[in-house]
């Protein structure tokens, strides 16, 4: 009688008989069968969570500005402001933040290689684009107190209604930026960051810086 020898599974047969018997939830193996592979394949959940952030932050500021637009429609009771100058000193702060970030990212990223030094501090610039977050948010509410001084309330009239929110909701995304370095930080002083959680802050700080230049453009020539 004859002996059939069969060849031994090859990878992609691997796959399918793996997918068979219930185990729909492992990630299936790549063609060159290496692990660290399926490791490295799907994105870190922080830059995925990020983007989804960003682009919800994006529709809420494209909302509030075609609510501008058609309220401006109808001039009736808008008077135009005068923005606060504090407003311009604090774009170059927030600038430099992200300009402290970046180096900050940079020097953590050095920072988490195997060879690095064990006495490095790579802390210290996230710790000034923390300071400079800070001076923002104290310069927004400098010039919320001019407003009023001028007599320029939330609800004195619409265009400053308008100036209020899109100020504080920019702030207060800010201090949630501002929240996310205080995390990166602490996770780095126990060694516990991870670049991808470092990166995606630092993707968030920065649109930040993008979006406060719209806002601010859109503030000189709508209201």
């Amino acid at each position: 009688m004859a002996t059939t020898i069969h060849e031994p599974l090859k990878i992609d047969q691997r796959k399918q008989a793996s997918s068979g018997n219930g185990d729909g939830g492992r990630l299936a193996l790549p063609p060159d069968g290496a692990l660290p592979a399926v490791k490295n394949f799907a994105p870190p959940p922080a830059s995925t969570a990020i983007w989804v952030l960003l682009f919800s932050i994006t529709m809420t500021f494209l909302a509030l500005t075609s609510a501008l637009v058609i309220r401006q429609a109808n001039p009736v009771h808008w008077q135009h402001l005068t923005l606060p100058r504090i407003l311009y000193f604090n774009t170059i702060v927030l600038l430099l933040s992200s300009l402290t970030l970046e180096m900050g990212r940079r020097e953590v990223g050095r920072f988490l290689k195997p060879l690095a030094s064990p006495l490095a501090q790579p802390g210290r610039w996230l710790y000034v684009s923390l300071a400079l977050g800070l001076i923002f948010v104290a310069g927004q509410y400098i010039a919320w107190l001019q407003l009023r001084s001028e007599g320029f309330y939330l609800a004195t009239n619409a265009n400053s209604s308008f100036f209020y929110v899109l100020t504080a909701m920019h702030a207060l995304h800010v201090l949630g930026g501002l929240g996310g370095l205080l995390r990166a930080v602490g996770k780095l002083k126990h060694s516990t960051l991870r670049k991808s959680t470092l990166d995606a802050t630092a993707r968030y700080w920065h649109f930040m810086d993008v979006l406060w230049i719209y806002l601010l453009w859109l503030m000189w020539s709508r209201i």
